[in-house]
């Protein structure tokens, strides 16, 4: 288990290379030599990270933040000024209840079976980040069962079934175009009957119809409520990083549609606009609890905060 924790630290490094490569050679390269009462410095500083997808008025006061304590703290290094950089992004990412990682990765769960809702838009990668996550649970000497509650999209049960087939997991599906909300009605009954871990339920997204979409989310947690009204436990989103803000936007519509806890950020590594990770914290109110670092079932990583700001910055000054 430590060397995978190490390697997925690894991963998550990895996937952020382009977006620091998209911050001019890192942000201590921005620095050094720089003279620090330069407002063409700051502002240079302010459209690295904007154009990451920080967001504008977060970069503002990030930036804002780190100027007044240079101010007050003296002339720093340019090490000294990346690190209060990487000081106040940690704050920014930050859940307020930190326990919620807790949630995802400790070997006593809050109930059984632990229900997980998985919601997003057709084509971010959601089924792919279920296998992910439910290899990720076996990992932890869980058993997991999966729910095809997407009975809209051509292939989406197939998908599913293929994916249950390659982990040896059990997937309670229905016929294309059926009640998503029979399924979860039998979903959750097979993981009680069968003793399961966890169960984790895939919903429809074809965010083109919002209406009927909201209306089905908040059925298929209505089924689940009739149980226990602590269910589902966790509702997670799904966001393509490569969408950037389009993906904030997307997100509002889950939110106001089944209240999210948390969002599993996929395709990390194809965007070099990973400061998307703290518009997210920011504009959503949400924790980033896993992201995806590439295609195979292994590139998961559960977001660490102080891991992820040192592979975003670079741990060294001007580190590429």
């Amino acid at each position: 288990m430590v060397f995978r924790l190490f390697r997925r630290k690894d991963k998550t490094s990895e996937a952020l290379a382009r977006t620091r490569k998209g911050w001019g050679g890192g942000l201590g390269s921005l620095f050094q030599g720089a003279t620090l009462s330069d407002d063409a410095l700051w502002e240079q500083v302010e459209d690295a990270l904007i154009s990451s997808d920080v967001g504008v008025d977060t970069s503002l006061a990030l930036v804002n933040r780190v100027r007044q304590r240079v101010r007050e703290e003296g002339a720093p290094s340019a090490s000294d000024v990346v690190e209060m950089f990487k000081e106040e992004m940690a704050v920014l990412l930050d859940p307020k209840d930190k326990t919620i990682w807790d949630w995802y990765d400790r070997e006593t769960l809050p109930a059984n079976p632990f229900v997980l809702m998985i919601v997003g838009v057709n084509g971010v990668g959601k089924t792919t980040s279920i296998a992910k996550l439910a290899k990720h649970y076996q990992e932890l000497g869980k058993t997991v069962m999966v729910g095809a509650g997407d009975t809209f999209r051509a292939a989406a049960i197939e998908q599913v079934q293929v994916w249950g087939e390659r982990l040896k997991i059990d997937i309670i599906a229905h016929q294309q175009g059926s009640d998503p909300g029979a399924v979860a009605y039998d979903a959750y009954q097979a993981a009680v009957a069968r003793g399961a871990d966890v169960l984790i339920f895939d919903t429809a997204g074809r965010l083109h119809t919002k209406g009927p979409l909201i209306e089905e989310l908040r059925k298929v947690r209505r089924i689940f409520e009739r149980f226990d009204e602590s269910v589902p436990h966790q509702t997670l989103l799904v966001l393509d990083a490569t969408t950037g803000h389009n993906g904030l936007e997307q997100a509002k519509v889950f939110q106001e549609a089944v209240g999210v806890n948390g969002v599993f950020l996929t395709k990390l590594d194809g965007t070099a606009k990973g400061g998307i990770t703290v518009a997210i914290a920011q504009e959503l109110d949400l924790p980033v609890i896993f992201i995806g670092t590439g295609e195979g079932l292994d590139d998961i990583s559960m977001f660490d905060t102080d891991d992820f700001v040192d592979a975003l910055f670079g741990d060294e000054p001007g580190t590429t």
